[in-house]
């Protein structure tokens, strides 16, 4: 019989991201209500003394698949090895986060189980023990509520950023164990040959808490480097909008919209930045939404918590040396 609450943990170069702990968190919210346990599955080379600190934050156990072919993401692997686990472990729910590697592994995984699968999900509850997931659906203008029948596992994946942290708690400890699975290097068609980071990167946009994002509004990529001051002065990342990408003005990796990156960040400051569906689409779920743009009517003021209508070349410096004085 099914049951338990697993999540699968991401990791980059060895390190937790935060949405493993977002997902954690989640599990134990939702075991508690269950009275079952939360299994973490942990893949990756040399992870092991990192499955500790899912403990913290809610795992009962933390299944580590330790193997160098496993050292950097790679669909056929990690799929492999977790459609294992899964089938051998029966969760009755399995989480994943909806980050670019979520995203590409949950799609593939849900289908060598045979199982449906509810993307990019907001929120989630119970009802009669059963997943019950809240999404964003036409370009954020609605939510579906997502159910599931006959699907065992019940897997979703979740938007980073939205889920409630806990408190990591040092005084709990998870059960760390080795996982029993195969690896056929014939069946693994796809392999990391170099990765090439971007110089001085910072966090991706998908994981920041503040985001400084301009737009066409900007003038030109000569601009940016306002935005950027801002951003270093409150550690946050810079973004752009659509129109500014398809200006050469920006890389894609900075896009955030429906063709871009879905956010969700603590803070969002939007500059020149007129609020087009689908950059709302991809930004509206952030908890607190600066605007400041010189058209009063700029569809972003319908969204934002804050807004200012005057020029982003008047405003943003002058924000940036209050700012500088509060530091």
């Amino acid at each position: 019989m099914a049951q338990g609450i697993w999540i699968v943990a991401e990791q980059r170069e060895g390190e937790l991201k935060k949405i493993s702990f977002e997902l954690t968190s989640e599990a134990k919210r939702l075991a508690d209500q269950m009275g079952q346990s939360v299994t973490a599955i942990l893949l990756g080379s040399n992870i092991r003394e990192k499955a500790p600190e899912l403990g913290k934050y809610g795992a009962d156990k933390v299944i580590v698949a330790d193997d160098n072919r496993l050292a950097t993401y790679t669909t056929d692997a990690y799929v492999s090895v977790i459609a294992q686990l899964a089938q051998s472990g029966e969760p009755a729910i399995l989480l994943l986060g909806a980050s670019v590697q979520g995203k590409d592994l949950s799609g593939r995984l849900a289908a060598r189980l045979g199982v449906g699968m509810a993307q990019d999900c907001v929120d989630f509850s119970l009802e009669n023990s059963n997943l019950v997931a809240k999404r964003p659906i036409y370009a954020g203008k609605a939510y579906a509520t997502v159910t599931f029948k006959d699907s065992i596992p019940q897997i979703a994946t979740a938007r980073p950023n939205v889920l409630e942290l806990n408190e990591p708690d040092e005084s709990k400890s998870a059960e760390v164990v080795d996982a029993e699975f195969s690896l056929d290097d014939s069946q693994l068609k796809t392999k990391v040959a170099e990765i090439i980071q971007a110089e001085g990167a910072k966090v991706d946009l998908t994981e920041a808490e503040r985001i400084v994002s301009g737009g066409r509004g900007m003038k030109g990529p000569e601009n940016y480097k306002i935005l950027e001051e801002l951003a270093d002065l409150i550690d946050a990342t810079v973004g752009a909008s659509r129109s500014a990408v398809d200006s050469g003005w920006r890389p894609h990796s900075d896009q955030v919209g429906q063709t871009g990156k879905v956010v969700s960040p603590n803070l969002y400051i939007a500059c020149g930045i007129s609020g087009a569906i689908q950059h709302l689409a991809g930004m509206s779920t952030s908890k607190y939404i600066v605007a400041i743009n010189k058209d009063p009517e700029a569809p972003i003021f319908q969204k934002a918590d804050y807004g200012v209508v005057a020029d982003l070349f008047d405003v943003v410096p002058a924000l940036t040396e209050e700012i500088k004085k509060i530091l």
